[in-house]
């Protein structure tokens, strides 16, 4: 693609770094902003600019959060008995979109993941033990994409997570296999977690 201004092509190709977004697309975005007032490109670039430097992880479940402990967490409304495990936040605002779960989550961070280098201690994983070792935890949901990554973190934490008396389920395979939560439509993922099943009857099968 040819450019007539590197300012222009420079911009172009910082969007284009974005997940999903080719260049065409990047191109679009950047033309629409040009044509925008200065104050609306100003607010664009502060909401930016503050969302790196002024957000958190909540430092109980590591949900993004804008405070040290996040809604989620800090609600009385929420059983903290249950703990549902996830691979990012954009998995808790799935599960949080089909109004079916109404106890905390854990965030893991990602997915073990030999091939990407990824191993366990890249993840959230000691911090989800401390959790259980603290008491009062009663059922873990692991809510992992059903892909082969999903599967592999799912088992290793099974065996982490087996000694302590604790119950541990996996949501109902109404997902098909190499589905990314996200992805899932509300009805499908809230009827997954509503009807859960202990991980070792899957193990069984």
């Amino acid at each position: 693609m040819n450019f007539s201004s590197k300012l222009l092509e420079q911009a172009v190709a910082e969007f284009g770094r974005l997940p999903g977004i080719g260049q065409k697309t990047a191109l679009r975005l950047v033309l629409h902003l040009l044509k925008q007032p200065d104050a609306e490109v100003s607010r664009f670039t502060e909401a930016l600019d503050r969302l790196k430097r002024e957000i958190r992880h909540c430092t109980t479940c590591y949900n993004i959060s804008d405070a040290t402990t996040c809604e989620i967490c800090a609600s009385a409304k929420r059983g903290n008995g249950l703990i549902c495990v996830v691979e990012d936040t954009r998995d808790v605002m799935a599960i949080e979109n089909t109004n079916q779960y109404h106890g905390v989550y854990h965030v893991l961070g990602g997915l073990i993941s030999p091939m990407d280098g990824i191993g366990p201690s890249d993840l959230q994983i000691d911090s989800l033990i401390r959790r259980v070792e603290e008491g009062g935890v009663q059922e873990i949901i692991l809510a992992l994409s059903a892909t082969m990554e999903g599967d592999t973190t799912i088992f290793y934490l099974y065996k982490k997570l087996k000694g302590f008396g604790v119950q541990i389920s996996t949501i109902a395979r109404g997902i098909a296999f190499g589905g990314e939560l996200e992805y899932v439509d509300e009805v499908t993922l809230g009827r997954s977690i509503a009807t859960r099943v202990p991980y070792e009857r899957n193990i069984a099968s």
